[in-house]
């Protein structure tokens, strides 16, 4: 009983913790998103090459190899836009 009562004691002057960011964290973070923009806007690239390939291919009659580009890219494009999403959901 008097552990009980010594445990709730020492417990309840233990304070909740506040997250605190770390040093230096925002020129990560700016960097975080700077990278995060080039892997979208490197997404948006590889969708439009591809689809231009693919069209240049069906108009000149040669084999089909860009759908595959094609696919690939739009694959790449959702995994590197659910990254984050994805983290949020493993972290909390």
């Amino acid at each position: 009983m008097i552990l009980i009562a010594l445990h709730e004691t020492v417990l309840a002057q233990i304070d909740n913790p506040t997250p605190e960011a770390p040093p230096n964290s925002d020129k990560i973070l700016q960097m975080v998103r700077y990278l995060t923009w080039m892997v979208l806007l490197s997404g948006v690239c590889g969708v439009t090459y591809a689809g231009g390939r693919f069209a240049w291919e069906k108009w000149s009659g040669g084999t089909l190899e860009s759908p595959k580009m094609l696919a690939g890219a739009m694959v790449g494009g959702v995994i590197a836009t659910s990254a984050g999403t994805i983290m949020n959901s493993i972290v909390s």
